[in-house]
């Protein structure tokens, strides 16, 4: 699987946000945050069960959409990709990166320091 353009993200999260739906539901998801008309969530929802992404339900009137892949299968894909494209597969130069620029609560670091004593790291 290729990665997910931020269109495919964008169909795909109102696909698992919804559980599924019709292209008219999906249209009135969609259109506030992208303007997208009716003929273009058809087009993407088209064009993404050509590409496995989207499994549609012909059998039932109006057609139900789902997404046809998992959202965690999907982030671990993404974080993956993004880990060796950027930080060359280093997860301690991300963490770092992150924690530079983003500082995080006390909660949050002993968690953080519990969860990389449980790893042995």
């Amino acid at each position: 699987m290729a990665n997910l353009s931020e269109r495919e993200w964008t169909v795909l999260s109102a696909l698992w946000a919804s559980g599924g739906g019709t292209l008219g539901g999906l249209t009135e998801v969609l259109h506030p945050d992208t303007g997208w008309s009716r003929s273009t969530v058809l087009t993407y929802l088209t064009r993404m069960e050509a590409k496995g992404l989207v499994s549609i339900d012909k059998t039932s009137s109006p057609h139900i959409y789902r997404a046809a892949l998992n959202r965690d299968a999907c982030r671990a894909r993404e974080r993956q990709t993004f880990l060796r494209r950027v930080y060359q597969g280093s997860a301690g130069d991300l963490v770092a990166a992150f924690l530079k620029e983003s500082p995080i609560s006390s909660q949050e670091r002993e968690a953080l320091r519990r969860l990389l004593d449980e790893m042995e790291v």
